[in-house]
């Protein structure tokens, strides 16, 4: 099995071996090589593969972010309608004013490519094992957390404004709250930056010195940076240190999203007739066990150490 050729028969893929000359569907082939080496026979499913192999928030956020930033560029859309502007939100109710700035992410230069990268990957990171506030570490609550980064921006962004030059744009600043998150989750996890190797913990501030000594723009990714910490504090440390839980995933979430990471409803073929036909849809639950189950009630457990009457 270590040296087969693939070849392509009527758009269908096979793996012929030269030795014994006999053909193998890709089926077959997976269901007897090692877990480890299964997906190496074909990967080469295209970028639409590999977008559609990303997390469901991520690969929303990181699509919308991209169709933004382009409808930008080309002129497809003024950029001076996708900045934050409080005055057309009021006075013109130009709602969409809350969501595009978090899209718009900036001109085509390097810096904007290095940003794109870094929201796929770093969001995929962070969904794939968020702080667990009530959905069992999974969609539910990174979706939650991302609606709560969101609402902390545009709160605090008038008064960022009066210390340090911000933009009416924060899609770095967004990142930059789940990138720090994200390292407060996993400190230890290995990360690089430019090859070089360091722990997850300081990564928010390498790219923050980098931005620095590069003479870009920082401020926005302060403003993150403090935000994440803020959010990082009230789930992590306000319970164990003062034994209450402030941050809560609302039901509704749970309920679009289930617990754990989202699964996607299937459509499976039902009875009756038609054209389309019926389907029946399953409703969302997870794909794998949470990673950080739900956390245990901090009340006491009466009735334990107790003794069966009439033994």
């Amino acid at each position: 099995l270590y040296s087969l050729h693939r070849v392509s028969l009527d758009r269908t893929y096979y793996v012929v071996s030269p030795d014994t000359d006999r053909v193998f569907d890709k089926q077959y082939l997976s269901s007897k090589m090692p877990a480890g080496n299964a997906n190496t026979l074909d990967d080469t499913g295209g970028p639409q593969a590999w977008f559609q192999s990303l997390p469901v928030v991520t690969r929303y956020w990181f699509g919308a972010a991209l169709i933004t930033t382009l409808a930008g560029n080309f002129g497809l859309v003024s950029i001076m309608k996708l900045i934050f502007i409080w005055d057309n939100v009021w006075e013109n109710f130009e709602i969409w004013r809350f969501l595009t700035p978090f899209l718009y992410v900036g001109p085509f230069k390097l810096p904007t490519l290095m940003v794109l990268y870094m929201l796929q990957n770093f969001s995929q990171r962070y969904e794939t094992e968020p702080y667990n506030t009530g959905a069992g570490g999974g969609t539910a609550d990174y979706v939650f957390a991302l609606m709560i980064g969101t609402v902390m921006i545009l709160l605090t962004y008038p008064l960022i404004g009066m210390v340090l030059p911000t933009g009416p744009l924060f899609a770095r600043t967004l990142l930059f709250f789940v990138l720090y998150t994200w390292s407060k989750r996993h400190p230890t996890a290995p990360a690089s930056i430019w090859g070089i190797q360091m722990k997850a913990i300081h990564l928010p501030f390498a790219y923050l010195a980098l931005s620095v000594l590069m003479g870009d723009a920082y401020a926005d990714l302060i403003h993150g940076i403090a935000l994440g910490h803020l959010f990082y504090f009230l789930v992590d440390v306000v319970p164990i240190v003062y034994g209450k839980d402030l941050i809560h995933t609302p039901q509704f979430l749970i309920d679009q999203l289930g617990v754990g990471a989202y699964v996607a409803p299937a459509a499976t073929a039902g009875s009756g007739g038609g054209a389309m036909g019926n389907n029946t849809w399953q409703p969302p639950g997870r794909a794998n066990a949470p990673a950080d189950p739900a956390r245990p009630a901090r009340g006491h457990q009466w009735g334990s150490g107790g003794q069966r009457l009439g033994s």
